[in-house]
């Protein structure tokens, strides 16, 4: 469907200003929409992912590990997804669904903002993500399970939101930190012990390495620090600013600095001092 017939749909009565993209291809080109599953079946898993506030906003991170079954499916995918300039959805669950859902709500959003001329606020990005969920159901009873993370920046309120899901598309948010997957109740654990309020943007991704650590150390789904291959958890922080992914160098930095103070004190945990990320004092 090329731009020019979509314009001419939206123009009919049955889809106003206001119409779903989703309604429209559900409607014009139902091909083009995720498959309905009938029968149970076996895929890929993303395992850990979490979010966390800091002073000017929140961190999100995942490690990068799928797994299917007792197997590694992946070792390198990626959980972390832009959904505009000032939120970002972390995916936990059945792989593949979970990226195809992330892509068709990036569609909507820059859909919305085609038609109404304004972006949609974050809690109706929330919103909007719930209801995928929601549709996502009948899979989910098949064991195509998604329950993804939702965090950004609300330049309205100027703070940094976290949003966690449950299968049926409830929407519930977080004060100060979440995180979700196999290795979800480690992460929480870990950073239910580090977490204060008003951190620096570089002590909270301290304490995102950490608790993906201590999710890969507990949970056999969930993939840490990969040295020899040079695979890292993905880690963006949003601000009024935008986002920012912090580079490999620097997560390889302080994944390091995290192992040398353990492997000194191995039964402590204790904070390790923070590399700053990007530059940032």
């Amino acid at each position: 469907m090329n731009d020019s017939t979509f314009n001419d749909l939206l123009r009919l009565p049955m889809y106003g200003p206001g119409a779903s993209f989703t309604d429209v291809l559900k409607s014009q080109s139902p091909d083009l929409m995720p498959p309905k599953i009938d029968t149970p079946v076996h895929a890929p898993e993303g395992t850990t992912v979490l979010a966390l506030r800091y002073n000017d906003g929140v961190i999100v991170a995942g490690d990068r590990r799928a797994t299917e079954g007792f197997q590694i499916a992946h070792r390198s995918i990626e959980k972390v997804f832009a959904a505009d300039d000032h939120s970002a959805v972390a995916i936990a669950g059945a792989a593949g669904p979970a990226v195809e859902m992330v892509r068709l709500f990036q569609t909507e959003l820059e859909h919305y903002e085609k038609v109404e001329g304004e972006r949609l606020s974050l809690e109706g990005k929330a919103n909007k993500l719930s209801q995928m969920i929601r549709a996502n159901l009948p899979a989910a009873m098949q064991g195509l399970v998604v329950v993804p993370i939702f965090a950004g920046f609300d330049t309205a309120r100027s703070v940094g939101r976290i949003f966690k899901y449950d299968v049926t598309g409830g929407r519930y948010e977080e004060d100060d930190y979440h995180a979700t997957g196999s290795g979800g109740k480690d992460a929480r654990s870990s950073l239910k012990k580090r977490y204060r309020e008003g951190l620096p943007r570089d002590d909270a991704i301290q304490i995102a390495i950490e608790a993906l650590f201590d999710a890969a150390d507990e949970d056999v789904g969930t993939g840490g620090p990969d040295l020899m291959r040079g695979i890292f958890p993905t880690i963006v922080a949003i601000s009024d600013e935008g986002m920012i992914e912090i580079s490999e160098a620097d997560t390889r930095d302080l994944f390091e600095s995290l192992i040398a103070g353990r492997t000194e004190r191995p039964h402590e945990s204790h904070p390790v001092d923070v590399r700053r990320p990007g530059g940032e004092g």
